[in-house]
């Protein structure tokens, strides 16, 4: 695979292709297309081709998953890594190499033990931010002391995992006079709580019930974590971005002069509209030529959630088409490393049906590889159902 950069209008130091006839850069900044972001992301994201990563390498790679539906982990990873068994995420929750927890964006993801220790206590102040201003929790819990409050949702919690009502009575005999439900509220905001297994576990069911990371892991939360280090790891698996973009992905503010402080060993970059971006020197940057297969990707995945800009694989007019009232956004699926489209499961007795809902009219070759990839993930979604059907509608 070419790590070389296809950019357009280099400041200094240009060269042109002797094969491709596009301008390029070997040190000093360039002009990135947007098809040049698209397949540079793609590639981070483990889309132009399956890994053969493990489960946990590639969610470590992929600095952590959208977790909010809980199962869409395993789909997200279906569509990146080779031959994934979801058996072995499964049993990663429950061996408690990863964890689902609350962390960038204020939303559930799926991380490491590892990343859970140092991502969580540095999105700490979402959670703060949230506890005084949130217009339904905040005023149910106005005066309460955190320093007291803390170790009582610890000793609560530590050997004994529970669910939101089961949480909040208890805290309200302790703390009579503020609402229960607050009270829950701000315990997952003020202390890192995982939501332990069966939850989330492949085949399995469970309710979300709540523990602190630190007793489920036995390791403390990492006293002193590298915003750096969360930004490189950022630019690992989303770059190249700008530092709006890193804010967006981690929920964030005033990031500018933490990627200035990275700026000396940073590769920088221009998008088409002028703006700043940032990556690792040696990370890849395939051709815009390089092919992209059909995917079908989750709910929630990252792709879509990580940058400010989301053109480089969202069009404006098709992210308006994935936007809902309650921020939940429908399954798509890419053509040519592009949003093209829909698609949904439809359960009925032992019968399943994938039916996929293009934006706009497919080609035929990008129509049967639609097709083929919807009979894959329909089989990995569903593979008890007896009878089973792909339907591909009419484009909007």
């Amino acid at each position: 695979m070419s790590k070389s950069t296809a950019v357009a209008g280099p400041s200094r130091g240009p060269s042109v292709s002797a094969t491709t006839g596009r301008v390029q850069t070997t040190n000093g900044d360039g002009v990135l297309s947007q098809r040049a972001l698209n397949r540079a992301t793609l590639e981070r994201q483990l889309l132009l081709r399956r890994s053969e990563v493990t489960p946990l390498q590639a969610v470590e790679h992929l600095a952590g998953l959208q977790a909010q539906a809980p199962y869409s982990p395993y789909f997200q990873l279906w569509s990146r890594v080779a031959d994934f068994d979801p058996g072995e995420l499964g049993q990663l929750l429950e061996d408690r190499a990863v964890v689902r927890i609350a962390a960038m964006r204020g939303t559930v993801h799926m991380l490491t033990a590892a990343d859970c220790l140092t991502f969580r206590p540095l999105t700490q102040r979402i959670f703060d931010r949230d506890l005084d201003t949130n217009t339904q929790y905040a005023a149910g819990v106005r005066g309460l002391d955190p320093a007291e409050f803390v170790p009582v949702v610890q000793s609560l919690l530590a050997d004994t995992p529970r669910t939101s009502a089961e949480l909040a009575p208890l805290l309200a005999e302790r703390f009579p006079g503020h609402d229960p439900a607050s009270l829950a509220y701000a315990a997952r905001g003020l202390l890192a709580l995982i939501q332990a297994p069966p939850r989330a576990v492949w085949g399995k069911s469970g309710q979300a019930r709540l523990t602190t990371a630190e007793s489920w892991l036995g390791r403390e939360l990492d006293p002193t974590p590298s915003i750096e280090a969360m930004v490189l790891r950022y630019l690992k698996a989303f770059g190249p971005a700008s530092v709006v973009d890193v804010q967006m992905w981690s929920g964030l503010t005033r990031l500018r002069e933490v990627v200035d402080r990275l700026r000396p060993q940073l590769r920088v970059f221009r998008a088409e509209n002028g703006k700043e971006l940032f990556d690792l020197p040696d990370a890849p940057r395939p051709d815009p030529d390089t092919p992209a297969p059909v995917r079908l990707l989750p709910d929630f995945d990252n792709l879509i959630r990580s940058h400010a800009d989301r053109t480089r694989v969202v069009s404006d007019q098709d992210m308006k088409r994935l936007s809902t009232r309650n921020g939940v956004t429908p399954n798509f699926f890419l053509v040519d490393g592009m949003v093209a489209g829909s698609w949904r499961i439809t359960k009925e007795r032992r019968s399943a049906t994938l039916r996929v809902q293009p934006f706009r009219r497919l080609l035929r070759a990008d129509h049967r590889a639609v097709g083929e990839e919807a009979e894959r993930v329909l089989t990995f979604a569903e593979p008890q159902a007896d009878c089973t059907e792909i339907a591909i509608e009419n484009a909007l």
